[in-house]
C-alpha cells in the first residue's frame, strides 16, 4: 500500500474553526514594514528577504507548514508518495483561479517546476534536481517523476520557497524581464494593486479567494521605511503593526518588549535556519589562499556580533551547517571555528603562507561589501574591519542599494569579500548545496554559489549527501563535507542568527505558519 497524506479533511474542519472564531473579526488594514525595499516582486527568480515579505500574500505553493514543521495543505489538498520514493502525486484544489480570472491548472504546477524553478530560482535546481518529467493526466492532477528519491523535495513547496505561477502569462516570455516581475498575478487571498517606489506596496482582498471566508483583512500595505528610528517610532505610534526580520532594530526591541500594547517573537522562523557569514571571491588572490580566509576565521570574535550589535539574539557558528541540524545527526563542531579568537594563530596562518606585511603593516587590502538589510549589517562590518586589522588586513566598507549590491555580488563577481546571510533551510540540500557545489556557479543568480568555490571532491560528496537513502551514511557524508569546508572555507560562518518579529497586540494570528512573514496572511486579522 502506497504512503498517502490526505490534509482535506482536517484542513477543512481547522478552517470551520477559524471561522467560527474569527468571522465577526473581518476587515481591517493591515501596515507592515519591508525593509528594505524588494528589488522586484518575482519570487520565482530570487529569495531576497524583502520579496519574501511581499510576494506570499500573492502567490501561493503546492504545501504549507505548521508551527511543529508538519506539512498541510495549500494548492494541493493531498499528495502520495510511491513505495520506492520515485513518484509523488499531487491532487490540487479545485475552483482555484488566477487574479485575472484564468483558471488555475496542473498545466501551471508542470510549467512552473520544470521551466521556472528548475531553471531560474536559486534553490530550484537543488530542491527539484530528480524531477525528471511532471506528468498531467488531468487539470488537477500533478504526477512528480523522479530519478532518484529525493524525501528532502517535501519540504520545499511553500509559497515563499516554490512560488506556483501563471503559465499563460510567462510561458514564451524571458523570464527574467517579464513583466510579471513587478505586476504579479498570483493565486493568493491578496492582489496587487500599486507599488510606489520608495514608499509603499499595496495589495487589496481577494474577493475571489478559493478559500471560502477568507482572507479576512482588506488590505495590506507594505511600508519602506530606511531609517531605523523612523521604523521604531512608526511601530510605537501604532503607523504600522508588523516588523519581522530585523526591521525593528534589536536594540529598541529590548525596550519595546515590555510595553503593553507591542508583543514580539520568535516564533515563526523555523523553517529557515538563517546564518550570518563572509563569502569571498576565491578565484583572485589574495582570497584564493585558503591560509587568508582561516585567518579572518580565526580572527573574528563571533560571541561579539551577538551580544554587542544583535543584543543577545543568536548563537556562535561552529561548522558550516548550522547546529539546528544536531537532531538529525549531520550537525558536527570544527576545530576551525574557535571558542574564541585566536589572532596568534592567525598572523601564524599569514606568515607560514608567505603573506608579509609592508611597512605599514599591511598585509592586504580588500574591500568588503555590505548586505544592505540595515544598520546592524553596517555595524558588523565596522567590527569585522577593525578586528582584521589586528592581522594586517585593511578594509574599505561599501554599503549599496540592494539591486546594485545583488548585481555586483552574483551578477558581475565584483567583489572580493561579501557579508550576507543565508536560509540553510531545513535540509541542507535545498539549503546549503546552493553555496558550495561547482553546478551552483550560475551568473546572475542571485544567492547562490558566487565565491565561485570548485571542488570535485566536495562535488561529489554532495551528490551522496542528495541521494543517500541511508540516515546513517548520510550522517557520514555530511560530517565529510563539513571537514572540507572547515579546512577550505570558501564560506566563513559567524552565528546563527534569531530574528524577532514585532507586532502590535491588535494584529491576531500572524504566525500560524512555519513561514511567519512569509505566509500568506490569509488567517491574519485585527482586533476591533
Amino acid at each position: 500500500m502506497s504512503m498517502r497524506k490526505f490534509f482535506l479533511f482536517v484542513g477543512m474542519a481547522l478552517f470551520m474553526s477559524c471561522k467560527m472564531a474569527f468571522a465577526q473579526q473581518a476587515g481591517g488594514n493591515l501596515v507592515y514594514i519591508v525593509q528594505p525595499e524588494p528589488p522586484s516582486l518575482a519570487p520565482y527568480l530570487s529569495t531576497s528577504g524583502p520579496i519574501g515579505l511581499v510576494a506570499p500574500k500573492i502567490y501561493q505553493g503546492l504545501l504549507d507548514y505548521d508551527l511543529e514543521l508538519n506539512i498541510v495543505p495549500e494548492l494541493a489538498e493531498s499528495y502520495e508518495i510511491s513505495d520506492d520514493g520515485l513518484t509523488v502525486t499531487f491532487n490540487l484544489q479545485k475552483g482555484v483561479t488566477w487574479h485575472d480570472g484564468e483558471p488555475f491548472t496542473s498545466a501551471d504546477v508542470q510549467f512552473t517546476i520544470m521551466d521556472v524553478l528548475k531553471q531560474f530560482h536559486p534553490r530550484g535546481p537543488n530542491s527539484f534536481k530528480e524531477v525528471k518529467e511532471i506528468q498531467t493526466p488531468d487539470e488537477h492532477t500533478a504526477i512528480f517523476k523522479l530519478e532518484r528519491p529525493a524525501p528532502y523535495m517535501m519540504r520545499a513547496f511553500a509559497g515563499y520557497e516554490s512560488p506556483i505561477v501563471p503559465k499563460h502569462l510567462l510561458e514564451g516570455k524571458d523570464i527574467r524581464e517579464a513583466e510579471l516581475g513587478n505586476n504579479p498575478v498570483g493565486t493568493g487571498p491578496f492582489k496587487f494593486v500599486e507599488w510606489k517606489k520608495g514608499q509603499y506596496i499595496r495589495l487589496e482582498k481577494n474577493e475571489n479567494y478559493w478559500k471560502e471566508g477568507l482572507p479576512y483583512l482588506d488590505r495590506v500595505v507594505a511600508r519602506v521605511i530606511p531609517d531605523a528610528s523612523t521604523r521604531t517610532a512608526a511601530m510605537e505610534n501604532g503607523e504600522v503593526m508588523y516588523g519581522a526580520f530585523g526591521a525593528i532594530p534589536n536594540v529598541d526591541v529590548v525596550r519595546m518588549r515590555e510595553m503593553d500594547d507591542i508583543g514580539t517573537t520568535t516564533d515563526g522562523y523555523s523553517m529557515i535556519n538563517p546564518m550570518a557569514l563572509l563569502e569571498f571571491d576565491t578565484t583572485e588572490p589574495p582570497f584564493d589562499n585558503p591560509a587568508v580566509r582561516n585567518a579572518i576565521s580565526l580572527t573574528l570574535d563571533r560571541q561579539f556580533f551577538i551580544d554587542n550589535i544583535w543584543f543577545g539574539y543568536g548563537k556562535k557558528a561552529t561548522s558550516a551547517l548550522s547546529s539546528n541540524y544536531e537532531p538529525t545527526g549531520l550537525y558536527k563542531p570544527s576545530a576551525n571555528y574557535p571558542e574564541k579568537p585566536d589572532v596568534a594563530a592567525a598572523i601564524k596562518l599569514l606568515d607560514d603562507a608567505g603573506i608579509s606585511a609592508d611597512a605599514d603593516g599591511v598585509r592586504v587590502k580588500a574591500t568588503l561589501d555590505l548586505i544592505p538589510y540595515g544598520e546592524e549589517w553596517r555595524r558588523a562590518g565596522e567590527y569585522i574591519k577593525q578586528a582584521v586589522a589586528e592581522i594586517g588586513i585593511e578594509l574599505d566598507l561599501r554599503y549599496e542599494d540592494v539591486p546594485t549590491w545583488i548585481k555586483r555580488v552574483y551578477g558581475d563577481y565584483d567583489y572580493a569579500m561579501n557579508l550576507n546571510y543565508f536560509y540553510q533551510l531545513p535540509d541542507p540540500v535545498i539549503g546549503v548545496h546552493r553555496h558550495y557545489g561547482t553546478d551552483q556557479i550560475r551568473a546572475g543568480t542571485p544567492f547562490v554559489n558566487s565565491t565561485r568555490y570548485s571542488d570535485a571532491e566536495l562535488d561529489e560528496l554532495l551528490v551522496q549527501g542528495a541521494t543517500s537513502a541511508d540516515p546513517e551514511a548520510r550522517v557520514g557524508i555530511y560530517h565529510k563535507i563539513q571537514d572540507k569546508l572547515s579546512t577550505d572555507q570558501p564560506v566563513v560562518n559567524l552565528f546563527e542568527l534569531e530574528f524577532i518579529t514585532v507586532f502590535n497586540s491588535k494584529l491576531k494570528n500572524h504566525d500560524f505558519s512555519a513561514m511567519g512573514s512569509y505566509s500568506s496572511f490569509d488567517k491574519t486579522w485585527l482586533e476591533k
